[in-house]
């Protein structure tokens, strides 16, 4: 079981480096959010984070927005979620204007040995406040699909993973089925049964309006009430 296992991370890591092609524009930046997570009761959760997130290699601050939702959970296996984000995002007149996405996820997860294997899609709607041209009135319709696979160290409270998410337009026309791409690499520490904190390397790679590649740092701190 553990080779089977093994097999399919061992082909993601290979296939991994393949992405890192060049691209005309490069950037890093840096995520720190805080994340709090409430049972309101069996099976019901609610959840709240704020999220500040930097660009043009960590001189200037992209976005910074909170999300709140509810998550219920079907069984240890299948679990449901509805949230919505309120947004600060810098605009192409280096002001910032609010943007306003809601997401519904539907989630898996399946335990092999020591590992987690889970899986989220997520539809989100984006709207903006901010308006260049006619489109721009218009929602933002976007689908995404999320592979994660987790080592849970036996006796040990750091737990390394590996993640990888693809982003495709729903409901209108576009030249490509992927519009954004990201691979992560990070762990998990539990500082204690209620606290907990994550550290994460991620690759994303844009293909609109024009190819741009990001590298960046993110922290999460997470805390269960």
């Amino acid at each position: 079981m553990m080779m089977t296992i093994k097999k399919p991370l061992l082909l993601f890591l290979l296939i991994l480096p393949a992405s890192f092609t060049f691209s005309q524009e490069k950037d890093f930046g840096i995520w720190a959010s805080i994340t709090a997570e409430k049972e309101l009761i069996k099976k019901l959760e609610l959840n709240f984070d704020i999220n500040l997130r930097t660009y043009h290699n960590v001189s200037e601050i992209e976005e910074a927005f909170f999300d709140v939702g509810l998550n219920y959970k079907f069984n240890k296996y299948l679990s449901a979620a509805l949230s919505y984000r309120y947004t600060q995002f810098k605009e192409d007149d280096e002001l910032f204007h609010p943007r306003h996405k809601w997401f519904a996820d539907l989630k898996g997860k399946l335990p092999l040995g020591d590992f987690n294997i889970s899986a989220r899609f997520r539809y989100q709607q984006r709207y903006k406040t901010y308006f260049e041209d006619e489109n721009d009135r218009e929602s933002k319709e976007v689908g995404r699909l999320k592979l994660k696979a987790l080592y849970n160290i036996p006796s040990f409270p750091v737990n390394p993973y590996l993640s990888a998410e693809l982003f495709f337009p729903m409901f209108s026309g576009v030249e490509r089925t992927v519009e954004k791409k990201r691979f992560m690499a990070g762990f998990e520490y539990n500082i204690s049964k209620k606290n907990s904190i994550e550290i994460e390397y991620i690759y994303q790679r844009d293909f609109f309006p024009k190819l741009s590649d990001m590298n960046i740092i993110s922290v999460n701190y997470n805390i269960k009430f």
